[in-house]
């Protein structure tokens, strides 16, 4: 999961982000249209970098490099309002004057404009936090998206530090304002909230993630620099971010968690049945019904059962299906004994896949990706394993994350499966080369089509199969054990929200057909309780690419190039899976001919 790409969709930034359609001086056509076009495309990336400062630094605008966003009500339906102005601007552009190109730029804007005010009529912007976290979380990462090489980088950060109290203040307005309208997520999620913020306040000043950049400075600083960074940076997070905290801590305990509902599905809300119909349609990118899906679901868990139970006679394990998975859960084989020798284990996967790269993509990203532990402060209750994307601006590599929490009781059977899904040939190579791109609209660059992406990472890990990377029959499983995860995903998704299931009966259905253990189904189904429609994007955008790539190569027969296929997949960046395919099926045609 690319955890930041997907918590900008929770985001009541989100329009803003929608907005960076920077043209990068691509347009050279005389056309009027296609003028109109790229011109609009640059008054929305400078409203997307005024509105939105933390991704205009990011990006590599230093204008606005000590503030935060104000993020609100006013402010929130002031972007949506500028949003419609965009969109009426997009609308007037004859779009039969435009190339394809500028065609398939239009196409993905305007849906992406619609995408969002979509969001802001059904209030989501109401609900910024969850068990994973939110802005909070997000503040507490601050200084790994920043540079420290200066002291007005410094001087700049802590500026932000002080910032965070009235960044603080609006969130809490905003939820104050979704309790009145009873936006608000289920108790469940809501009371598992406090252990992380309780962990951001617990942290000595010394060991606090925030204060990570005072820690070593640039040689080029004088003694007296570094005494008067160092009294500040402490002054901002004990008198201004922990007090920030504590009172989203009080609030969260105090007011949240009691104005909670109790009804885990989406349908509780006063929208429910809309929200949810839209959330399909963003996480899918297709017109898909609940119905549909939960069918999907049932039928992949019955195929992937079968391939399961034949694999496991493969091992010469004596025993059913339930007494396997206990076996891989509990046997000490499949365990590290520590964070570091899992890391290890990482590492060694990682380096084995880069090796095997070329056989299968003509193209490979030039910023590489690291591994990290996933915060304390979040690691309870976070996945198994997230991905940080690179900066814009090339300054900051994308980040495996690995959730080393418990790590002597965690089983590491699918760790092969994971890491491929995360790093290469998933999320990194995708989002790597994507951001590489030239000569399209920044928004191409970031696209998080969560379908293409999550979809494109799950077809990864069946793509390590074939290039040889996983070494037994146990990482296998782990393999299809992460396959069956997302199919039930489609079950259950569609289970709670749709067809009313309780917790317990979708945490029942995870066990019973996938290897995870208890723990992690509990944190899975928390967090489909809590990203509705979500879960959905990984099984149907691989059902997806996979049927692309059959019909391929049953069309060229004898001339189909899997490293070619890649390319034509990836070449464009994200994409909805509607206009994949009508991507993919244009390829053909011209090979073909």
């Amino acid at each position: 999961m690319d955890i930041i790409g997907e918590y900008m969709k929770k985001s009541n930034l989100t329009i803003t982000i929608l907005l960076c359609f920077a043209s990068f001086g691509c347009c050279n056509d005389s056309n009027s249209a296609t003028k109109q076009l790229y011109k609009l495309f640059d008054e929305q990336l400078e409203f997307s970098l005024r509105e939105n400062p933390v991704f205009a630094t990011s990006y590599g605008d230093h204008r606005f490099d000590d503030k935060l966003a104000q993020v609100s009500l006013e402010d929130v339906e002031r972007r949506n309002k500028q949003a419609e102005i965009f969109l009426a601007a997009l609308k007037s552009i004859d779009r039969r004057q435009l190339s394809q190109k500028d065609k398939l730029n239009y196409d993905l804007a305007k849906r992406l404009l619609e995408e969002g005010i979509k969001w802001f009529e059904l209030q989501s912007y109401l609900m910024p936090i969850d068990q994973m976290g939110g802005f909070y979380t997000g503040f507490a990462r601050l200084s790994e998206n920043l540079s420290f090489k200066t002291v007005q980088h410094y001087e700049n950060y802590i500026k932000r530090l002080n910032a965070f109290k009235s960044y603080t203040e609006q969130h809490l307005g905003i939820m104050r304002i979704g309790i009145k309208e009873e936006m608000v997520p289920p108790k469940v999620i809501l009371r598992q909230i406090p252990q992380s913020i309780e962990s951001l306040i617990a942290q000595d000043i010394n060991e606090s993630v925030l204060y990570e950049p005072f820690k070593n400075f640039p040689p080029a600083f004088n003694q007296s620099q570094v005494e008067q960074l160092h009294s500040k940076g402490k002054q901002a997070i004990q008198e201004v971010v922990r007090p920030a905290y504590k009172k989203i801590l009080e609030f969260v305990t105090d007011e949240y968690i009691h104005a909670g509902r109790d009804e885990i599905s989406i349908y509780g809300l006063p929208n429910g049945g809309e929200y949810y119909r839209q959330s399909i349609r963003d996480y899918t990118t297709l017109e898909l019904s609940p119905e549909t899906i939960h069918e999907i679901g049932k039928s992949e868990v019955a195929r992937i059962k079968k391939e399961m139970m034949e694999l496991i006679e493969r091992t010469d394990f004596k025993g059913n299906f339930k007494e396997f998975k206990n076996y891989i859960q509990t046997n000490k084989r499949f365990r590290a004994d520590s964070a570091e020798e899992m890391l290890m284990q990482v590492a060694w996967i990682m380096k084995k896949t880069d090796g095997e790269l070329p056989k299968f993509f003509k193209v490979l990203p030039r910023m590489p990706v690291g591994i990290k532990k996933v915060p304390s402060y979040t690691e309870a209750t976070s996945p198994i394993a997230y991905y940080s994307s690179p900066s814009l601006d090339k300054t900051r590599a994308g980040f495996y994350y690995v959730n080393t929490y418990d790590v002597i009781n965690k089983s590491l059977y699918n760790l092969t499966a994971t890491t491929l899904h995360e790093t290469n040939p998933g999320h990194h190579l995708q989002i790597a080369l994507a951001h590489e791109i030239n000569d399209v609209p920044l928004f191409r660059r970031m696209a998080g089509f969560t379908a293409y992406t999550e979809g494109w990472a799950l077809y990864a890990e069946q793509v390590g199969e074939e290039m040889g990377i996983y070494e037994d029959e146990y990482s296998r499983f782990g393999k299809l054990d992460n396959d069956m995860w997302r199919a039930c995903r489609l079950v259950v998704d569609t289970g709670i929200h749709h067809f009313g299931w309780p917790r317990q009966k979708a945490i029942d259905y995870m066990l019973e057909n996938t290897s995870l253990d208890k723990d992690n189904v509990i944190v899975e189904v928390n967090r489909y309780i809590a990203w509705p429609g979500q879960a959905l994007s990984y099984k149907i955008g691989e059902l997806k690419i996979l049927e692309l790539r059959k019909k391929a190569e049953k069309q060229l027969v004898g001339k189909f190039d899997i490293r070619e296929f890649h390319n034509v997949i990836l070449r464009q960046g994200a994409l909805p899976l509607d206009i994949l395919q009508q991507k993919v099926e244009q390829w053909l045609s011209s090979v073909q001919n």
